[in-house]
């Protein structure tokens, strides 16, 4: 059905948003589809993106871990610093196709926040992003680049004051001011068209990946691995092995401290179906169904729901889904910085870190690549506070 992945997405939303999702998904089929829109977006890509990013074989990392060659899809080298841009260009670009003046976002890590106000800056829009309190302590440098770039950053104390309470004050604002504003999402969570849309925008990290792959190596990888919270630079880099039976797929979630119920953000391996910002998918509860406090020591990928596309895959047992804690995430963190000379976020670490137990599982011969959505100098408080000195 229109919206929908199996039983997951659909548009929980209140009326007085349902001609705006309407409008939203009328424009973006029509651009989708328009040559002209897709010649604009491919040279922005280009020339303001830094597209395509590289493919890099990690060979130092490849060695500790003594198993498998492992890749990398350099997204941490996208202007500003990871995969969010991809996303927030196309919106934009939508956005100004349909004559609105003013943009919302929400952010966690912050590094959708500074795309969003990127793409304002390049194509003069009010930029207006909502981040929790908590969020804005450990992201800081990324609050002070948004309001550099002209975006009105709006704090959020609600809650545990980190994503989810940030989303739901934009969309507070988008029904308030609906006529003029456009919601860029950022990641493939939301009501329809938002998962379909925000996927499509991202594929082209899996397309560039698998052909260059292919180029590089004569073959595919075993295994594409990809840290998962929302879900976007995931599902833009498994679209394009969806077709690839021998690629096995796994998403990363953050286990944070443990399984136990508010002490970790891993929607699909410790949580239910339930519906959360206008979307049915699996999210965190608890004991009476009420949406669960989060935790991760990475602020990106805190947060209690993912998307539905996500949801259908683990269903279908075509994707893995997977959940690594903070210390092994900080460990993977130093490791790749200290080996590779590559600094990634905090989100990617944990990809990273269950890519190394990918790799030694497979042994020589076999053939891991990873998403590196981000880069990771945001994050070096957040290390520091951590401490520890694990490399493994």
């Amino acid at each position: 059905m229109r919206g929908r992945f199996g039983p997951y997405g659909g548009q929980y939303v209140p009326e007085t948003l349902m001609s705006a999702l309407e409008e939203l998904e009328h424009a973006w089929l029509e651009a989708r589809d328009d040559p002209q829109f897709q010649l604009e977006l491919a040279g922005h890509r280009h020339a303001f993106v830094g597209r395509p990013t590289p493919l890099y074989a990690a060979e130092r990392l490849t060695e500790h871990h003594g198993g498998a060659a492992i890749h990398f899809k350099r997204e941490d080298l996208c202007h500003t610093g990871a995969h969010k841009l991809n996303n927030a260009l196309g919106q934009a670009l939508l956005a100004r196709r349909m004559g609105k003046t003013r943009i919302i976002a929400e952010t966690g890590a912050g590094q959708h926040g500074v795309a969003a106000a990127t793409v304002c800056a390049r194509f003069g829009f009010e930029c207006v992003v909502y981040m929790g309190t908590e969020d804005m302590r450990r992201q800081h440098m990324n609050v002070r680049r948004m309001r550099l770039l002209g975006a009105s950053v709006r704090e959020v104390t609600a809650g545990s004051a980190t994503l989810k309470e940030a989303t739901s004050e934009a969309i507070r604002d988008w029904v308030t001011n609906v006529g003029d504003t456009h919601y860029i999402i950022g990641s493939a969570v939301g009501p329809h068209p938002y998962p379909q849309m925000v996927r499509d925008l991202q594929r082209v990290i899996g397309d560039e990946a698998r052909d260059q792959y292919l180029v590089a190596e004569g073959r595919l990888p075993d295994v594409v691995v990809a840290c998962v919270g929302g879900g976007s630079n995931a599902i833009g880099m498994f679209t394009a092995f969806l077709g690839d039976p021998n690629v096995r797929l796994v998403g990363v979630e953050a286990m944070g401290r443990g399984m136990e119920v508010g002490a970790n953000a891993a929607s699909l391996v410790a949580g239910r179906p339930g519906v959360l910002h206008g979307s049915y998918s699996y999210l965190l509860q608890d004991a009476e169904g009420q949406v669960a406090l989060t935790h991760s020591v990475s602020a990106g990928l805190d947060y209690p729901g993912v998307g539905p596309e996500h949801a259908f895959l683990k269903d279908l047992e075509r994707a893995d889904y997977v959940a690594v804690d903070d210390e092994e995430a900080v460990a993977a963190f130093r490791l790749c910085t200290r080996l590779e000379g590559i600094m990634p976020a905090l989100e990617p670490a944990h990809a990273l870190a269950y890519a190394g137990r990918l790799a030694r599982e497979l042994g020589a011969g076999g053939r891991v690549l990873v998403c590196l959505s981000g880069r990771g100098d945001k994050d070096m408080d957040s290390v520091e506070e951590f401490g520890g000195n694990g490399t493994s």
